[in-house]
Protein backbone atom coordinates (compact mmCIF):
# COMPACT_ATOMS: atom_id res chain seq x y z
CA UNK A 1 0.00 0.00 0.00
CA UNK A 2 3.00 2.36 0.74
CA UNK A 3 3.95 2.13 -2.79
CA UNK A 4 0.68 3.89 -4.10
CA UNK A 5 -0.43 5.72 -0.85
CA UNK A 6 3.01 7.62 -0.90
CA UNK A 7 2.96 8.40 -4.67
CA UNK A 8 -0.33 9.75 -4.00
CA UNK A 9 0.82 11.93 -1.28
CA UNK A 10 3.65 13.26 -3.52
CA UNK A 11 1.65 14.13 -6.50
CA UNK A 12 -0.87 15.98 -4.29
CA UNK A 13 1.85 17.85 -2.29
CA UNK A 14 3.14 18.85 -5.59
CA UNK A 15 -0.41 19.95 -7.25
CA UNK A 16 -1.17 21.96 -4.04
CA UNK A 17 2.21 23.62 -3.76
CA UNK A 18 1.61 24.80 -7.35
CA UNK A 19 -1.30 26.76 -6.00
CA UNK A 20 0.63 28.37 -3.87
CA UNK A 21 3.67 29.86 -5.61
CA UNK A 22 4.46 32.25 -3.28
CA UNK A 23 5.15 29.48 -0.17
CA UNK A 24 8.26 27.84 -0.27
CA UNK A 25 8.05 23.92 -0.21
CA UNK A 26 10.92 21.24 0.14
CA UNK A 27 9.59 17.30 -0.35
CA UNK A 28 11.76 15.23 1.88
CA UNK A 29 12.17 12.12 2.99
CA UNK A 30 11.13 11.10 6.84
CA UNK A 31 14.45 9.66 7.48
CA UNK A 32 16.21 12.78 6.01
CA UNK A 33 13.74 14.84 7.64
CA UNK A 34 14.06 13.18 10.98
CA UNK A 35 17.78 13.99 10.58
CA UNK A 36 16.55 17.79 10.17
CA UNK A 37 14.82 17.84 13.59
CA UNK A 38 18.10 16.69 15.41
CA UNK A 39 20.59 18.45 13.41
CA UNK A 40 18.74 21.93 12.35
CA UNK A 41 15.75 22.30 13.77
CA UNK A 42 15.81 26.05 13.47
CA UNK A 43 15.56 25.99 9.56
CA UNK A 44 11.97 24.11 9.99
CA UNK A 45 8.92 26.44 10.39
CA UNK A 46 5.70 23.95 8.79
CA UNK A 47 5.65 20.25 8.10
CA UNK A 48 3.24 18.86 6.22
CA UNK A 49 3.34 14.94 6.22
CA UNK A 50 1.32 12.02 5.93
CA UNK A 51 -0.79 10.62 9.32
CA UNK A 52 2.24 8.14 9.61
CA UNK A 53 5.13 10.33 9.25
CA UNK A 54 3.24 13.03 10.70
CA UNK A 55 3.09 10.74 13.78
CA UNK A 56 6.35 9.65 13.51
CA UNK A 57 8.09 13.39 13.23
CA UNK A 58 5.63 14.92 16.31
CA UNK A 59 6.67 12.68 18.87
CA UNK A 60 10.52 13.10 17.69
CA UNK A 61 10.19 16.90 18.14
CA UNK A 62 8.11 16.70 20.98
CA UNK A 63 10.38 14.30 22.88
CA UNK A 64 13.56 16.91 21.37
CA UNK A 65 11.83 19.80 23.13
CA UNK A 66 11.72 17.83 26.40
CA UNK A 67 8.58 15.71 26.54
CA UNK A 68 5.37 14.38 24.46
CA UNK A 69 3.13 16.09 27.06
CA UNK A 70 4.87 19.73 25.97
CA UNK A 71 3.74 19.47 21.85
CA UNK A 72 0.18 21.30 21.01
CA UNK A 73 -0.83 20.30 17.58
CA UNK A 74 -2.87 21.53 14.55
CA UNK A 75 -4.40 19.44 12.03
CA UNK A 76 -5.79 22.74 9.88
CA UNK A 77 -8.39 23.22 7.09
CA UNK A 78 -7.02 26.46 5.75
CA UNK A 79 -10.04 26.83 4.09
CA UNK A 80 -12.25 25.80 6.54
CA UNK A 81 -14.92 23.83 4.10
CA UNK A 82 -13.94 21.16 6.79
CA UNK A 83 -13.54 21.36 10.44
CA UNK A 84 -9.57 21.31 11.87
CA UNK A 85 -8.35 19.00 14.59
CA UNK A 86 -6.33 20.31 17.99
CA UNK A 87 -4.92 17.73 20.63
CA UNK A 88 -1.79 17.38 21.94
CA UNK A 89 0.67 15.25 20.41
CA UNK A 90 0.64 12.82 23.11
CA UNK A 91 -2.88 12.14 22.11
CA UNK A 92 -5.18 9.79 24.89
CA UNK A 93 -2.29 8.78 26.72
CA UNK A 94 -4.35 5.61 27.67
CA UNK A 95 -1.32 3.82 29.79
CA UNK A 96 -1.22 6.39 31.88
CA UNK A 97 -5.01 7.46 32.63
CA UNK A 98 -6.49 8.37 35.52
CA UNK A 99 -3.10 8.57 37.29
CA UNK A 100 -2.33 11.85 37.55
CA UNK A 101 0.58 11.62 35.29
CA UNK A 102 -0.48 13.24 32.53
CA UNK A 103 0.96 16.14 31.36
CA UNK A 104 -1.51 18.71 30.44
CA UNK A 105 0.19 21.48 29.03
CA UNK A 106 0.27 19.92 25.37
CA UNK A 107 -3.92 20.12 25.73
CA UNK A 108 -4.17 23.11 26.67
CA UNK A 109 -1.53 24.67 23.90
CA UNK A 110 -3.53 22.56 21.32
CA UNK A 111 -7.14 25.23 23.10
CA UNK A 112 -4.33 27.56 22.27
CA UNK A 113 -3.43 27.01 18.73
CA UNK A 114 -7.86 26.93 18.39
CA UNK A 115 -8.80 30.09 19.64
CA UNK A 116 -6.19 31.43 17.12
CA UNK A 117 -7.93 29.33 14.76
CA UNK A 118 -10.84 30.87 15.20
CA UNK A 119 -9.88 34.82 15.24
CA UNK A 120 -9.15 34.90 18.73
CA UNK A 121 -5.71 35.92 18.92
CA UNK A 122 -5.85 37.76 22.83
CA UNK A 123 -7.82 34.49 24.36
CA UNK A 124 -4.96 32.35 22.96
CA UNK A 125 -2.29 34.54 24.72
CA UNK A 126 -3.96 34.11 27.95
CA UNK A 127 -3.39 30.32 27.65
CA UNK A 128 0.06 31.11 26.65
CA UNK A 129 0.40 33.19 29.24
CA UNK A 130 -0.70 30.88 32.36
CA UNK A 131 1.73 27.90 30.50
CA UNK A 132 4.40 30.46 30.79
CA UNK A 133 3.70 31.50 34.61
CA UNK A 134 3.18 28.06 35.50
CA UNK A 135 6.20 26.72 34.37
CA UNK A 136 8.27 29.33 34.95
CA UNK A 137 6.89 28.91 38.57
CA UNK A 138 8.08 25.23 38.49
CA UNK A 139 4.58 23.50 38.66
CA UNK A 140 5.89 20.41 36.43
CA UNK A 141 4.77 17.06 36.06
CA UNK A 142 7.27 14.11 35.99
CA UNK A 143 7.57 14.13 32.43
CA UNK A 144 9.50 17.09 32.77
CA UNK A 145 11.72 16.56 36.24
CA UNK A 146 8.95 17.88 38.28
CA UNK A 147 6.82 15.77 41.56
CA UNK A 148 3.23 18.14 40.24
CA UNK A 149 0.08 15.91 39.52
CA UNK A 150 -1.94 16.62 36.26
CA UNK A 151 -4.17 18.55 38.67
CA UNK A 152 -1.58 20.28 40.52
CA UNK A 153 -0.92 21.83 36.95
CA UNK A 154 -4.46 22.52 35.66
CA UNK A 155 -4.95 24.29 39.13
CA UNK A 156 -1.46 25.85 38.52
CA UNK A 157 -3.06 26.76 35.00
CA UNK A 158 -6.52 27.55 36.13
CA UNK A 159 -5.09 30.25 39.14
CA UNK A 160 -2.63 32.00 36.47
CA UNK A 161 -5.35 32.31 34.35
CA UNK A 162 -7.54 34.11 36.68
CA UNK A 163 -5.17 36.14 38.21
Amino acid sequence: AQQYGMVLWDDVFKRVAADYPDVETESVLVDAMSAKFVLRPEDLSVVVASNLNADILSDLGSALAGSLGLAASANLNPERRFPSMFEPVHGSAPDIAGQGLANPIGAVGSAALMLDHFGLPEQAARLHRAIEATTAAGILTRDVGGTATTEDVVKALIDALND
